[in-house]
């Protein structure tokens, strides 16, 4: 079996290749960095134009590179949702025209699933089983999910304002780092000290697993205005950086904590604790969870550094666990620019608080 995967719901045009074996033919990836850097953000309609220019060469590229014609296909999973709309509905579009034209299955596949689903490419699905907790974190997104099988996911919490990338972009634009801010400000961390600014663990030591990141991105703002006038310093930016890594890494901890204790109560014999998404390639977050891991006797699973950010090999091999069960997708399939993966899960409650 070969799965052709297309992600197009961001910022990132990509296409893979993936086997029924995890084995990963070709993941060709164009980043639109350099278009969206500008604006300190992402332009929904600059990435869509983006897509539809460069989507169809990516396919031929990693085709060409698995060695693989259209004839060797077997199906054809693209992300449907959630994401910026224009961007989907080009990879949608696409993946339908491959599928009619060839007579094979479509998939749509949710983007979250793509990142649930990825440590069972990178570690072997016989390796990880199902059910898992998963934090999921990205520009985004923030939850904590039980993940039982391909399709069911229970929410144990979320972010009530902000996702975890979300607060990270932010305070990088705040201390002039650039666009994404994650790897920016993590590199910046390395050289600062994360005890000279006393920034809030927002939610730390109150019961459930929702998170909150306005209040900590908003005493960063406070901080840099009560900073002598004048440009900042190149240590104010460092030791800035390093306390708000620092108590981001701290609340995402505390949260984890009792996410542990609530999916431990539920599923008392597995032990993985999985983390995946673009936030997931953070070290310093990685470190401090293997560490609560280890402590309450799991195993911390992450995938490699390329498979957390956006990647069609994500979305490849997550249609390859749908089309093992029979869950394709007819052509009529809407894009949705949301899509919950446990539909049943309450709306987050409050600015930072849950009642």
């Amino acid at each position: 079996m070969i799965v052709l995967g297309i992600e197009t719901s961001c910022d990132e045009t990509a296409a893979a290749l993936v086997t029924g074996d995890g084995e990963i033919l070709a993941d060709e990836i164009l980043s639109q960095e350099t278009e969206h850097a500008p604006y300190g953000g992402i332009v929904p309609e600059v990435a869509a134009r983006a897509h539809l220019q460069h989507l169809d060469r990516l396919i031929e590229q990693a085709l060409a590179k698995a060695q693989v014609g259209f004839d060797g296909v077997d199906a054809v999973a693209a992300t449907g949702g959630p994401g910026l709309i224009g961007g989907v509905i080009v990879g949608v579009m696409t993946a339908k025209a491959i599928a009619a034209a060839r007579g094979i299955p479509f998939l749509a596949v949710n983007h979250l699933e793509g990142h649930a689903l990825s440590p069972r490419l990178s570690e072997g699905a016989a390796n990880l089983d199902f059910p898992y907790l998963l934090l999921l974190a990205s520009g985004g997104h923030c939850q904590f999910l039980i993940v039982e099988g391909v399709g069911r996911y229970r929410r144990l919490g979320t972010t009530v304002d902000d996702a975890l990338g979300e607060a990270f972009d932010k305070v990088a634009k705040m201390l002039g780092l650039g666009f994404p801010g994650g790897p920016p400000v993590e590199a910046t961390a390395k050289e600062g000290s994360p005890k000279r600014f006393t920034f809030p663990r927002p939610l730390k030591g109150r019961p459930g697993c929702d998170f909150s990141f306005s209040g900590l991105k908003t005493a960063v703002r406070h901080a840099i205005d009560a900073l002598p006038p004048g440009p900042i310093l190149e240590k104010d930016v460092t030791d800035l950086a390093a306390s708000f890594q620092a108590a981001a890494v701290e609340a995402v901890a505390d949260r984890a904590s009792n996410a542990l204790d609530a999916f431990a109560r539920l599923h008392s014999r597995a032990r993985a604790f999985v983390i995946a998404g673009g936030v997931a390639a953070n070290q310093a977050l990685r470190e401090s969870l293997a560490a609560l891991a280890d402590a309450r006797g799991f195993r911390l699973v992450a995938p490699p550094l390329r498979l957390c950010t956006d990647n069609a090999a994500m979305i490849a091999w997550a249609g390859v666990e749908r089309l093992r069960l029979g869950l394709t997708d007819p052509l009529d399939f809407a894009p949705r620019p949301r899509w919950p993966l446990d539909p049943h899960a309450p709306r987050a409650q409050g600015a930072g608080v849950k009642a």
